[in-house]
């Protein structure tokens, strides 16, 4: 057994949106897995597949089916989610330097923008360092009626970043905390070996205010474990 079935899950309020469930001392032996990335240091690859801001390595096979174990036994009830259609577990870096980010990496995202009717998407998160300084993990919620949310979103993909700037006023670099289009409705501050789960419907980001510590390589950087989780949803 990997992780620690007893550990107590905790639900903490995000806004008007799903709780989130957070899992402490989740692995019952977190170096082993942490010592598996630093070896594999070099097989570490560039995201290329979405906007996340650094590095992959898919996950040991082993750890993806404790995963998908774990959230189906204690964690999907909590989502309305019924039952699990197919899953996606890597190892994650984030390595980019503020001034590197493009418009659309500066903002929150959500992870269900490919889902099709009658489905749900859970996200997890472990983190796998101790200097707490690298940074947890922020939900928001639009301050902006929906059209102009979209609008933003939309010329994130498409406006250099300076024009993006010059248009909306929002400075490049790492979000962190509330601006005038996003409130920021709850922060999960990282904890060696903390495992956290959320809507993956729920805006959210890498609450990063010290990017200089950010680092390429996995025994001194942000290193997590992220599990997406695709379910049937469950009939109200």
């Amino acid at each position: 057994m990997i992780f620690n079935r007893n550990a107590t899950l905790e639900l903490q309020p995000a806004g008007a949106g799903p709780a989130l469930l957070v899992l402490d001392n989740a692995l019952r032996e977190p170096e082993q897995l942490f010592d598996y990335a630093v070896r594999h240091a070099e097989a570490f690859k560039n995201v290329d597949f979405n906007a996340y801001p650094g590095l992959y390595l898919p996950a040991p096979a082993a750890i993806v089916q404790e995963l998908q174990d774990l959230f189906n036994l204690r964690v999907r009830r909590h989502f309305a989610a019924r039952r699990c259609l197919r899953m996606h577990c890597r190892l994650s870096l984030t390595t980019l330097a503020p001034d590197a980010l493009a418009p659309y990496q500066w903002l929150p995202h959500k992870d269900s923008h490919l889902l099709a009717p009658g489905q749900c998407i859970q996200a997890s998160l472990l983190y796998l360092f101790r200097d707490q300084r690298l940074g947890g993990t922020s939900f928001y919620e639009p301050r902006r009626p929906a059209a102009e949310i979209g609008a933003l979103f939309n010329d994130a993909t498409q406006l250099p970043a300076a024009a993006f700037t010059q248009r909306y006023g929002l400075p490049g670099g790492y979000l962190h905390g509330s601006n005038e289009y996003f409130e920021c409705v709850a922060t999960i501050p990282a904890r060696w070996n903390r495992l956290i789960f959320y809507d993956g419907s729920v805006l959210h980001s890498g609450d990063i205010t010290a990017p200089e510590l950010l680092s390429s390589q996995p025994a001194t950087g942000r290193l997590t474990l992220n599990g997406f989780f695709t379910s049937t949803r469950a009939l109200s």
